[in-house]
């Protein structure tokens, strides 16, 4: 009974060695940071990672992390300053780094969160609203790119100047949500982006309004300019058209004359040579042009073409013609 005894009293000085040495041991991870409490007020801060000590059954230990850590704010409707209603969707990361002050003014890091959506988005809304949707959307005043030249031109109408710009606003944002987190909250806000900018829902079927009236604008546009240009094309076609005929016509005529006068030339020197030949030639072409297939013809014996015909000997004619 006395060795049992004994066993079972060891056995359970093990359990309460356990129990003591994880009550009062704890290990503090690299990417963490420890608020040690006593009856839930804060007694000291780990920072550095390894094997650490505490009082057993009174001191607790409440852990934060150490890396960077992300927030992603909701969608907020903002009217710039020259009266343009966007949606401004915002993104941030935050750090710990005074885990006692954060502790005691918050206690737990959903409550940080808590805080950056009122901070963050209070801060967003100020600087956008002061800026124009311009100064928001860009950074410098480099010259952009349009599809056409009527766009460009319109766009350089408005003489747009970018003064500061989106670098600028981001910055601006930052700085005013960081003011009083560090002193307050011991939190540190390490960057603040936007995320998504556009217009809110109620204004995009006006602007897609406005951009179809800009491009209808610009195609009647390059319609007209193509009316006018197709209507100087045919015009030209035209001109050159009746030029070219009225050259035809004058160099027809031409030719036409100067056929002409070569038959007339050649009627001459045939008449010179048979001038009998030459009138019966011609007797016979009247008669040819002027009576039809189905015609009697009635001829005199004291007709030219009947004295033609009794008189004709087509040897001497022959004879004269060589």
């Amino acid at each position: 009974m006395r060795i049992q005894t004994i066993i079972t009293l060891a056995v359970v000085g093990v359990i309460a060695l356990i129990i003591l040495l994880k009550g009062s041991l704890y290990v503090v991870d690299m990417r963490e940071q420890v608020v040690v409490t006593q009856f839930g007020r804060p007694v000291r801060t780990v920072t550095e990672p390894g094997l650490c000590a505490k009082t057993p059954f009174i001191q607790s230990v409440k852990r934060f992390e150490k890396r960077t850590i992300e927030w992603d704010g909701e969608s907020s409707d903002i009217l710039t300053r020259d009266k343009e209603n966007i949606e401004v969707n915002t993104w941030a990361l935050w750090k710990i780094i005074d885990p006692l002050k954060f502790y005691t003014a918050l206690g737990a890091e959903y409550r940080g969160q808590g805080v950056l959506d009122e901070v963050i988005a209070s801060s967003v809304k100020n600087i956008v609203s002061s800026y124009t949707l311009k100064e928001i959307v860009r950074d410098t005043n480099r010259k952009l790119l349009y599809t056409t030249q009527e766009l460009e031109d319109a766009e350089m109408g408005k003489s747009v100047l970018i003064e500061k710009g989106r670098g600028t606003l981001l910055k601006e944002m930052k700085e005013a949500g960081e003011q009083g987190l560090k002193d307050r909250y011991g939190i540190e806000l390490v960057d603040v982006v936007i995320k998504h900018i556009n217009y809110v829902s109620s204004v995009i079927p006006k602007i897609y309004d406005r951009m179809r009236s800009e491009r209808l604008r610009i195609a009647n546009k390059y319609e007209s300019e193509g009316r006018r240009q197709e209507a100087e094309i045919i015009g030209t076609m035209k001109k050159e058209l009746e030029k070219i005929e009225s050259e035809g016509y004058k160099r027809a005529k031409e030719v036409m004359g100067e056929g002409d006068a070569r038959a007339v030339k050649i009627y001459a020197d045939a008449y010179k040579q048979t001038p009998e030949f030459y009138s019966f030639l011609k007797t016979l072409e009247t008669y040819k042009s002027t009576i039809k297939d189905n015609s009697v013809l009635i001829l005199g014996t004291k007709g030219d073409y009947f004295k033609y015909l009794q008189s004709f000997d087509g040897n001497e004619v022959i004879k004269e013609i060589k």
